[in-house]
C-alpha cells in the first residue's frame, strides 16, 4: 500500500497506460480521479472507474480535456473538493500522428501539441498551483508524473509532431523540477519504449511490433503494467530524492 491515503489524479486514464496506471495506484491505496475524454478504453473492456470501484477503490471520475485550460482547473478543483488534497499528478493523456514533416499540416500539428505538450503544461500548472497551497507531508507537497516517450529522445519514424510533443515534455519535467524542487515538489517522467497495450492501429501491426522486437534487447515488449510499476515508485515516497528525472521504461531499447 505504497500511496494509502494519498490522491492522485491521473490524465488518458481511460486506456492503455493510463489505465493500468490508475488501477496500480487506486490498489496500493491511493484516491484515484480518472480524468479522459472517453470513457471506453480503446482496446476494449469494462471503465476504468467501474474497475476501480469493483475492487473497492476509492475513485472519481471527472472526464476532461486536458488541452482546455477551464476543463484542467476544474479537474484539479474536483479532485481538492472530493479528497481534501492533491499528492499526485499523473499527465499521461496523449495522441498520435503517422505523417513526416511535408505531410504534417498545421492543423494535425497544433491539435497533437495541444493534448500531448500543452495539455501537460496546463496540468503541471494547476496541480503545482494547488500543491503549493498545501501542507507539504514531511518534506513534500506533491508530486508529478509525466509520461514521456523514448520518441522524445530519438527519431520518432513517421511521426514528426508525437515526437517533439514528447521532447517538449521531458525539457517541461526538468524545469518543473528544478523550479520548484525547493518547495517541495517533486517532478520527473517516465519514458515508456515500445508497449503492447492492445489498442489498434498502425503501431500494432505486425510488421511494427516485428521491428520492436528485434529492435529490444530484452526478449519481449513492454506492458502497460510495466509502466505503471515506475510510475508507481515515482509516486511514492521512496523517490523523495529523485527529481527532473526521464526513467526509462524500454526493455534495454535506448542502451543497445
Amino acid at each position: 500500500m505504497r500511496l494509502a491515503g494519498k490522491t492522485a489524479i491521473v490524465t488518458g486514464a481511460a486506456s492503455g497506460i493510463g489505465r493500468a496506471i490508475a488501477r496500480t495506484f487506486a490498489g496500493h491505496g491511493a484516491n484515484v480521479v480518472v480524468a479522459d475524454v472517453r470513457r471506453t478504453p480503446r482496446e476494449g473492456g469494462r471503465p476504468t472507474a467501474e474497475l476501480i470501484a469493483e475492487a473497492a477503490g476509492s475513485v472519481l471520475d471527472h472526464p476532461t480535456d486536458v488541452s482546455d485550460e477551464g476543463q484542467v482547473e476544474a479537474l484539479v478543483r474536483a479532485a481538492v473538493e472530493h479528497f481534501g488534497r492533491l499528492d499526485v499528478m499523473v499527465n499521461d493523456a496523449a495522441i498520435g500522428d503517422s505523417a513526416p514533416l511535408l505531410e504534417t499540416s498545421r492543423q494535425d500539428w497544433e491539435r497533437v501539441l495541444a493534448v500531448n505538450l500543452t495539455g501537460v503544461f496546463l496540468a503541471c500548472r494547476a496541480a503545482v498551483g494547488q500543491m503549493l497551497r498545501q501542507e507539504p507531508i514531511g518534506e513534500i507537497r506533491g508530486r508529478i508524473v509525466n509520461i514521456s516517450s523514448q520518441h522524445g529522445m530519438i527519431a520518432a519514424p513517421g511521426s514528426l509532431a508525437y515526437g517533439v510533443s514528447k521532447a517538449g515534455v521531458v525539457y517541461l519535467t526538468r524545469q518543473v523540477a528544478a523550479d520548484y524542487a525547493g518547495r517541495g515538489i517533486v517532478c520527473n517522467a517516465v519514458a515508456p519504449g515500445k508497449i503492447v497495450t492492445g489498442k489498434p492501429g498502425p503501431a500494432a501491426s505486425a510488421e511494427a511490433l516485428a521491428s520492436a522486437r528485434a529492435r529490444t534487447p530484452m526478449p519481449r515488449l513492454g506492458t502497460p503494467q510495466d509502466v505503471a510499476n515506475a510510475a508507481l515508485w515515482l509516486a511514492s515516497d521512496e523517490a523523495s530524492f529523485v527529481t527532473g528525472e526521464n526513467l526509462m521504461v524500454d526493455g534495454g531499447w535506448m542502451a543497445g
